[in-house]
């Protein structure tokens, strides 16, 4: 790869998992990648690491100036840091549902503000983010998940419409289930542990959600999409990764009675 087509990469919650995956991906393809964690892995397989919470605008603002300082430009932002609630909606509380939707979806706005800019100057960029297909149906028990990954949704294809003019692509990418950390790492809301009422349909639910991701696509296989989609020139709006089951399934839930898909997704679940 000649100096002309090596892109500066950000990536966010690149400590494991998908993030990982995509950065190491991307250093073999020869790029620049600069990922981000709150807490530093204790190595980190070729690419640079930076110090940042989604959360917390000051700390995005002064990632995203020491890599403009290191390299005066930014070519690619992958939004990938994000979290998981567990439990029914109406054992979420609404401070659960904030702290939801701050990472998921305000982290992702407070890194598109600070890079945009740039970008706009530049007149060219890449943003990634990355959504779920729980962001295309609403996932029993993984309700407030699934809004937020709504909501980022409908951000990026807004915002995608705002920035086409100003030579920036912004594109979505949608896993389906994979096999990596985020299944030990969701957080379960407080009521679920003691519902009475819907303890035994989150047991059962909440089995076959983590023996799904348990059987799923490995990280790389992700990474390997976002080596595509970095590749092209004008990318689609959005990639689902994942089995072709997966990519049925999203399929049919555009093209089927509301009704029918909702119970074949019950059954899925064994609700």
């Amino acid at each position: 790869m000649n100096r002309s087509e090596r892109k500066i990469v950000l990536i966010t919650g690149a400590r494991s998992g998908i993030g990982r995956a995509c950065a190491e991906a991307l250093v073999a393809q020869g790029h620049h990648v600069f990922g981000t964690s709150r807490t530093p892995p204790s190595e980190t397989s070729g690419f640079t690491f930076l110090p940042m919470d989604v959360n917390d605008t000051d700390s995005v603002e002064a990632g995203v100036q020491s890599v403009l300082e290191e390299t005066g430009r930014l070519d690619v932002v992958i939004n990938n840091a994000g979290f998981g609630y567990g439990g029914s909606v109406e054992d979420t509380s609404v401070a659960e549902a904030q702290a939801q939707f701050e990472t998921n979806v305000f982290g992702p706005m407070r890194v598109c503000k600070a890079v945009l800019p740039t970008m706009r100057e530049q007149g060219s960029g890449l943003i990634v983010n990355v959504s779920s297909i729980g962001g295309l149906m609403g996932l029993p028990y993984q309700g407030l998940y699934s809004a937020s990954k709504f909501a980022l949704e409908g951000l990026t294809a807004s915002l995608r419409m705002e920035v086409q003019n100003l030579g920036v692509n912004v594109v979505l990418l949608e896993p389906g289930d994979i096999h990596t950390a985020f299944t030990a790492n969701r957080r379960h809301t407080a009521g679920s542990q003691t519902s009475p009422v819907y303890q035994a349909g989150y047991a059962t639910a909440l089995s076959k959600i983590e023996s799904d991701e348990r059987n799923g696509a490995s990280a790389e296989v992700v990474g390997a999409a976002l080596v595509r989609i970095v590749n092209l020139h004008a990318p689609r709006p959005r990639y689902v990764v994942g089995p072709f089951y997966e990519k049925l399934a999203v399929i049919a839930s555009r093209l089927l009675p509301s009704r029918l898909f909702e119970k074949l997704l019950m059954s899925n679940y064994g609700l």
